[in-house]
Order: C-alpha cells, then sequence, then structure tokens
C-alpha cells in the first residue's frame, strides 16, 4: 500500500483527482495504484478482493481476485419505481450478488470489475443517482426516519435532510470528469472548498435525521444528529417546529484500545427548519479544524468533543453558525427498530414495510426476491403514480404511497416470491442486523452476514425453550469493531475478533439510547450460545411482565450498560 499518509494524499489530489484515469486505463492488473485506492472512496467505491480465495491465488502466483464495491448516495434511502428497475439491471449486469441496503440506507454493488467500473457509474447516473461522496472523509449519505410521508411534517424533514446532502457535496467536477466524460477546464484542481477545505475532514462524517416515536436511524449513532419537533395539532399529522440537535455520536472502535470507543451522541439545542444548514455547517467545519489529523482512528467527531469538551464545542459552533442554540425541547423514542406490515397514511395511501435480512436482495436458496421486487416496481412504475421505495437504516425495505387500488396486486406479488417473511419471523429476526465481513470486507475479522440465519436458527431455538419466543431482543453482528452495523447499540451483538470468534456485548436498550458493554471477550460460538442460555433462563424467571432483555440484564446488575445523558433536555 502507499506509503503516503490519507491527509498527504488528499492535499496532493487535485480535488480528488489524482492519477485515478491512469489507474482504470491500466490494463496489466484489476487493481488500482495505491493512492487511487483512498481516492475512489470519494468517489462512492472501495477496492476489494475476494478473500475466499486469496491463499489459493497466492499460491497460483496470482494478484488478489480484486473487484470494486460502489455504493450510492440516496438521502433518506428514496427512489422510484424506475429507479429502482435501472439499479436491478446495473446488479444483474455488473455486479455480483444482487443489490444490498446498507445501514445508512443506500445501495452497495459488489463485485464489479475495474474494467466495467467506469460503465456501471454511468448507468447508476443514468438513472439519475449518484454515488459521489457516498465513502471518503466527507459528509456521507444522509439518513432520515423510513416513516412515509404520513403527514407534512414527514415530507418537510425529508426535504430538509435532501436539501442538506446536496448543500455538503464536495465542490470539485473530479467525479463528473473521471466517470462521466466531462470535459476538463483549465484551473481543474483548484476549485475553493469552503466547507471541507484542502484536505476535507479528518475522517468521515454521518448525519442522521430522526422522528419520533421511533428512532431508526440510530440518532444517537451519528456524528450530528437532528430529532424532528412535531406540534402534533392533528390536522395533517402535526406541524414541524424544528429540531432537537445531537452531536459526537459514533460506532467504530479498535479492540484493546482504550484510546478508542463507541460513543452515544450528546444533545445540545434547539434549531428551527431555517438554521439546519447553518449549525451543520458550524458542526463540519468546527470538525474539520478542530478534529485530529495525526492520529486517524482518533479523529472522529466523537474524539474532537470529548478532547475539547462538549462546552467549548459547543459555543464554538454558536460561534460559527452566528446565533445561540436554545435548550432542546423534550422528545420521546419508543423502539429503534422497524415497523412491518402495511400502515395507510393520512392521504389515503398505504405503505408496506417487508423485512429483509441483511439487506441482501437475490434470487437464490429458492428466494426470487430480486424478481418479485422487479415486479413490484415495473407495476408500480406502470400504474404507482407517485409511489416510492424507501430503504431503512436496518436494512429493510418500504414499499411506499401504493394506491389502494394496487394494494392487492402487489400482496400477491409479495406472497408469490416469499417477500412476506415479517409475517411469520420471530420477533428476534425482525430485528437483527449484520455487516457484510467476509469475504469482501478488507477489515473484516470474523464473519457477519453470512453467519446471522444460522446464528439467529440456534438463538430462536433457545428462546423457545424457555418461553421467551415472543421476546423482541435486538440482537447486531460485526466482523470488526468498526461498528458499521451499530453492534454497540445492540442488546445483544457479536462483534468479530478472530475466524468464528467474537465479543460477546450486552445491555443496550431498545431504543438506542443506551449502548451495550463488553460481557466475555475472544469467545466461540458453544461459549455464546452457553452464556445466552443461561441468561435467557435468569430473564424468563425474574424478568417483570414487558421488560426488554437488555433493561433486565441492567436492571439485575448483570451489566452497566452506558446510557445517554440527557442534562441538557429542557
Amino acid at each position: 500500500m502507499s506509503a503516503h499518509s490519507v491527509e498527504d494524499i488528499k492535499q496532493a489530489s487535485g480535488r480528488l483527482r489524482g492519477t485515478l484515469l491512469e489507474s482504470l486505463a491500466n490494463p496489466v492488473t484489476g487493481a488500482l495504484n495505491d493512492d487511487d485506492q483512498t481516492l475512489i472512496k470519494y468517489h462512492g467505491s472501495y477496492q476489494q478482493d475476494d478473500r475466499d480465495i486469496r491463499d489459493e491465488r497466492r499460491l497460483q502466483k496470482l494478484e488478489p481476485a480484486h473487484s470494486f464495491m460502489i455504493r450510492t448516495r440516496t438521502p433518506g434511502g428514496v427512489i422510484t419505481p424506475a429507479q429502482w428497475l435501472k439499479l436491478d439491471a446495473i446488479a444483474t449486469t455488473f455486479a455480483e450478488r444482487g443489490l444490498r441496503i446498507t445501514t445508512r440506507q443506500a445501495f452497495q454493488f459488489h463485485g464489479v470489475i475495474k474494467s466495467e467500473l467506469k460503465s456501471t457509474m454511468q448507468a447508476i447516473n443514468a438513472a439519475l443517482i449518484d454515488t459521489l461522496a457516498a465513502c471518503g472523509d466527507v459528509n456521507r449519505n444522509v439518513a432520515v426516519a423510513a416513516n412515509p410521508h404520513q403527514s407534512r411534517a414527514h415530507a418537510q424533514v425529508y426535504a430538509h435532510a435532501a436539501a442538506l446532502s446536496e448543500h455538503l457535496l464536495p465542490n470539485t467536477r473530479a467525479y463528473y470528469e473521471i466517470w462521466l466524460d466531462e470535459e476538463k477546464v483549465a484551473g481543474s484542481g483548484d476549485e475553493v472548498e469552503p466547507i471541507y477545505g484542502a484536505t476535507y475532514l479528518p475522517r468521515k462524517f454521518k448525519i442522521g435525521f430522526a422522528i419520533g416515536p421511533y428512532n431508526d436511524v440510530d440518532v444517537f449513532a451519528q456524528d450530528l444528529g437532528f430529532i424532528a419537533v412535531i406540534n402534533d395539532d392533528g390536522n395533517d399529522g402535526g406541524e414541524l417546529l424544528g429540531y432537537d440537535v445531537t452531536v459526537g455520536g459514533g460506532m467504530g472502535a479498535t479492540h484493546g484500545d482504550p484510546e478508542t470507543y463507541p460513543r452515544l451522541g450528546n444533545v445540545i439545542g434547539f434549531v428551527t427548519p431555517e438554521q439546519v444548514t447553518a449549525v451543520a455547517e458550524a458542526v463540519i467545519t468546527t470538525q474539520r479544524d478542530w478534529g485530529n489529523r495525526v492520529v486517524r482512528k482518533r479523529a472522529r467527531l466523537k474524539y474532537t468533543i470529548d478532547d475539547h469538551g462538549l462546552d467549548a464545542f459547543k459555543a464554538e459552533v454558536e460561534r460559527r453558525a452566528g446565533f445561540p442554540l436554545p435548550p432542546a425541547r423534550p422528545f420521546d423514542f419508543i423502539h429503534n427498530g422497524d415497523r412491518f406490515g402495511w400502515v395507510r397514511g393520512h392521504d389515503g395511501r398505504s405503505h408496506l414495510t417487508l423485512r429483509i435480512v441483511s439487506g441482501r436482495i437475490w434470487d437464490r436458496d429458492g428466494l426470487s426476491h430480486l424478481t418479485g421486487l422487479r415486479a413490484i416496481a415495473a407495476l408500480l412504475a406502470d400504474a404507482g403514480k407517485d409511489a416510492e421505495f424507501r430503504m431503512t437504516a436496518n436494512q429493510n425495505l418500504v414499499i411506499a404511497n401504493v394506491d389502494e387500488v394496487l394494494r392487492a396486486q402487489v400482496d400477491l406479488l409479495v406472497a408469490t416470491h416469499g417477500l412476506d417473511g415479517h409475517r411469520s419471523a420471530s420477533p428476534v429476526r425482525l430485528n437483527a442486523i449484520a455487516c457484510v465481513a467476509l469475504p469482501t470486507c478488507g477489515l473484516a475479522m470474523a464473519e457477519a452476514e453470512r453467519y446471522l440465519p444460522g446464528f439467529l436458527d440456534r438463538i430462536d431455538s433457545l428462546l423457545a425453550g424457555h418461553g421467551l419466543s415472543d421476546r423482541a431482543i435486538n440482537i447486531r453482528i460485526s466482523g470488526c469493531p468498526n461498528g458499521c452495523s451499530r453492534p454497540y447499540l445492540g442488546e445483544i451483538a457479536l462483534v468479530g475478533k478472530a475466524p468464528g470468534r467474537y465479543n460477546l456485548m450486552l445491555g443496550a436498550d431498545h431504543r438506542g439510547q443506551r449502548l451495550n458493554t463488553l460481557y466475555r471477550e475472544n469467545i466461540d460460538e458453544a461459549t455464546i450460545l452457553d452464556e445466552l442460555d443461561r441468561l435467557f433462563a435468569q430473564y424468563a424467571g425474574q424478568g417483570e411482565p414487558n421488560e426488554y432483555f437488555g433493561d433486565f440484564l441492567n436492571r439485575a446488575g448483570i451489566v452497566a450498560g452506558k446510557a445517554l445523558a440527557l442534562e441538557l433536555v429542557a
């Protein structure tokens, strides 16, 4: 890999251009130049290789089986049925393993080879979707509560999030020159970046908009969060008054390094809708200027706040924004999962949430999910008027704004193609999340997505043995401690330590307002199941009616999760 630091690479990149064009044109290797492997992230892609066959290829004296993951920028995870059909065609033509919904409401395509990378990018843009800033040290895809347009206020929240996503895009034409053949003009590479500056942010930055009572975006895990404050006046679902602002959330950590840790965001005040952009810029530019650019693993906003102090950080944000933040308004969350099945909106249209295990949409093992959703998209593209597909931050899918006359047809296609798993799945299965992990993620230490189904089988069996099959327990699996599946907010979480071995984390709550804690370190599946079986027995015998598992573990003193501090909430 490159001997240059990430900061050096960004500085010398000519505003994210580097030598990407030369790398893409090199027919000798399936890989990019070392520095370009960093820069392509800002264009929405990661270079990867198939780790299942890495050793085999090494023995054959072949380079790794390089390919690329491409991630879309889809604020709030909202696309039209026509766009769905185009993305489906892209996955079928260029990618492997179908479509995948991420925990940030984006699509990921896996297995795209270098010679087809530009064609894939162009096809995505032809669907009026881009991948710019989906990765890299910039603001990533903005997450938004997956509640469909059930009220005027919900529609306004989505509009604010989408506008903020556009406002925070890097101010460079590099993406359009490299992938869309825009002619390079004199002075390219010297664009002014008023928000990001010459070297962008110290690390990635994540924003989420939440709408109670569901915290489905895990707003306290975001670098910057906006919690909608709605005056429920009984007219069209209420009026959006503004947002409570949270800062400093983040899930990433490094095994064995106490200098790194997951953290819940702090609530620092309230803003009106008109102040959202100003406060977001103030938070981001403060992180740009104050963040740690020497120790990269300490470069996220959460560490900036802890190093400088929350009061000092808030004061700097207020100074840059040009206005003080009044006290936050009260908020209340009841769950950080998704609702499943049909829900009728205020306008008479209906919204159907489907369970998509690990967000993976493909035709495999007797399932025809990709084919089924293609048929639904074709139906809605033809007759669905304002219908939408909405990806959730829990890797599920909402078919939104369905006219009453189309509901029966949608239901038939859902049943025909086995997309109705939410109707029979156990509560544990409905809430489980896993990251991609092996074989493509270069950071993975253990399995996650491929391990999840079998692990849930065994958990369901244990719960049934204790009469707990009806209990909803939030389970999350991550192949490494970086936390893409937000494992530290799981009532039960496995964080990969080595092949077949995990850290067992326990005790988060069901609202996303309490972190779990390490219970057992570096243990195998048999030990994990033995420990959980014993704890389930205690839960069955000592748990209170309607008490969640994570709450029981804390009340019983078995673990002591770190709860959200609410001192700044009025």
